[in-house]
């Protein structure tokens, strides 16, 4: 009984530091970009993908009201590389009541 136990534990043990191993790595993907980290924006990808995107909830607001949208505008052309509709973002970005960058406004 005791070598089971021991096995067991042993098991329980690689598997939680397989588990916290891979939570440092998915961490450690985000890169920090315009205020906001990118692993955040899957807060607003629901609003801005999709035929009929539902409207932004409160966390994809709080995101882009601390985003740098000026410095988005480097990336504007990227956008759809991503799946995320331009047209899609400016409703965003209007219907958080944030600041428009120029570069959207075209």
């Amino acid at each position: 009984m005791g070598k089971n136990n021991t096995r067991i534990l042993m098991q329980f043990t690689a598997l939680a530091m397989l588990l916290i191993a891979s939570i440092m790595f998915k961490e450690a993907e985000s890169i920090r970009l315009c205020k906001i980290n990118t692993n955040d924006l899957e807060k607003c990808r629901p609003a801005v993908t999709g035929r009929n995107p539902p409207p932004p909830g409160p966390d994809c607001c709080a995101l882009v009201k601390a985003a740098d949208l000026v410095c988005a505008c480097r990336y504007k052309g990227y956008l759809s590389s991503y799946g995320i509709d331009l047209t899609k973002a400016k409703a965003v970005i209007a219907s958080c009541s944030a600041r428009m960058p120029p570069c959207f406004r075209r």
